[in-house]
């Protein structure tokens, strides 16, 4: 009998949820915090199936709206809510922290995602209200990884540490590519600026594995993904649902 099983990536602003048979994706969607803080967790369960078999979450969240979800939905789907936690190794990934618990749920579950799809050197990017980006070799022995801010951040950094860029109103909006990323305002150039440093800090990780003797895909996920996307190109693999496929082949029969 094919096993059911519901997903949940809970992350800084959003929630990512999946629906898996047998480790295969099958329905996913996304909800902001925001709205759930308001209508509550209970009337997002209501819009999941309760014939689930089990219930596995990725929670960088905290520990306050991890209980929520095992309260919420352990109840929705008469299931106990199992929580990913970062290992040693595991699914053919070793992780390159000392304290493997000190590496983020949501890293480490991407990587597993990433490693199951290939086996190759792998630069993984996760956009977003921070952006990681984490290195694999072709062994799935992880090299370690970088944390700078997301594109909002770095915004709003700007706008409250500076007295000439406040009160802008700054957006992550597409300040265009090429010599376009040369602005002709600062509010623009505030965009361009940090686009730039985020799509400069990927590149250069790429050149420091490959100087390494890797050759690295690039694997982009998370919120904040599109824009870098316009910026990089065919140089980048998208895979939106990264996480839920992780925590779907930490699922997936043996």
């Amino acid at each position: 009998m094919a096993t059911r099983a519901l997903l949940l990536d809970a992350g800084n602003t959003r929630l990512k949820w999946g629906i898996s048979v047998d480790g295969r994706i099958t329905r996913s969607g996304i909800f902001s915090h925001d709205p759930l803080t308001k209508a509550g967790l209970t009337t997002l369960a209501k819009q999941m199936p309760r014939d689930i078999d089990t219930v596995l979450a990725s929670n960088v969240a905290g520990p306050s709206y991890g209980t929520k979800l095992a309260g919420v939905f352990g109840l929705h789907c008469n299931c106990d809510v199992q929580f990913a936690r970062s290992d040693r190794s595991a699914f053919g990934v070793r992780n390159a922290y000392r304290q493997p618990r000190r590496l983020g749920v949501d890293r480490w579950v991407a990587m597993i995602g990433a490693r199951a799809e290939s086996k190759s050197a792998l630069c993984i990017v996760d956009a977003g209200s921070a952006i990681t980006i984490d290195a694999l070799d072709r062994h799935g022995q992880h090299l370690g990884g970088q944390i700078i801010p997301g594109l909002h951040l770095m915004h709003c950094s700007l706008e409250s540490d500076t007295s000439g860029i406040s009160g802008l109103g700054v957006r992550t909006g597409d300040p265009g590519s090429g010599v376009a990323l040369f602005a002709k305002g600062t509010e623009r150039g505030v965009q361009a600026g940090a686009l730039n440093a985020i799509c400069g800090a990927i590149e250069r990780s790429v050149g420091i594995m490959r100087k390494a003797g890797l050759r690295p895909k690039i694997i982009l996920t998370g919120g904040g993904a599109k824009p870098i996307m316009k910026q990089l190109g065919d140089k980048v693999l998208h895979r939106p649902n990264l996480v839920l496929q992780g925590l779907a082949t930490m699922l997936a029969p043996k």
